[in-house]
């Protein structure tokens, strides 16, 4: 069971920087915006100006989009499933200080390529991929190898560390 689902609905909100990304991309170019939700060759088609455009808003607003999924939400613990750049880390420190706690998930290359990732040049290297892969401050690394038993031990940590701060 997923980090949100032990901690309760009324405990843990999932925020996405890319929900409001694709949205805004959608509205101003004229796109399905539920399509570009999906992990489908609809979004991939937009992928790399999306990530283009979402470059350019938040170099003349860095906080832009990090706003925008904090507002109105009332649970006390706010997972933000894809942070992917420093400025959006910052961002959150800045704003929230010592509650902000980073938490980085990582994966074998194998362990994500039995789950069918497969690298796309100019895509999977781009900041929007990689942005924080030497960034060194997270507060937390969770490793998903696939070794289940080791899983649910580091979140189970995290989990126990949530409940003490609330």
């Amino acid at each position: 069971m997923c980090l949100s689902h032990r901690l309760g609905a009324d405990v843990c909100a999932i925020l996405r920087l890319s929900g409001p990304l694709k949205e805004q991309y959608a509205q101003e170019h004229g796109l399905n915006f539920q399509r570009l939700l999906d992990a489908s060759t609809y979004k991939e088609a937009y992928r790399r100006d999306m990530i283009r455009w979402g470059e350019e808003k938040r170099q003349a607003d860095p906080g832009f989009f990090c706003r925008k999924i904090v507002e109105g939400v009332s649970q006390p613990v706010w997972l933000v499933s894809d942070t992917r750049r420093v400025s959006d880390i910052q961002w959150f420190q800045e704003t929230y200080g010592a509650m902000t706690q980073t938490i980085r998930v990582v994966a074998l290359e194998q362990s994500r390529q039995q789950r069918g990732w497969v690298f796309t040049p100019g895509v999977d290297d781009a900041e929007s991929e990689c942005g924080l892969d030497n960034f060194g401050g997270f507060d937390w690394v969770i490793e998903n190898h696939g070794d289940e038993q080791r899983l649910e031990e580091q979140l189970e940590n995290l989990i126990e560390f949530i409940h003490s701060r609330l």
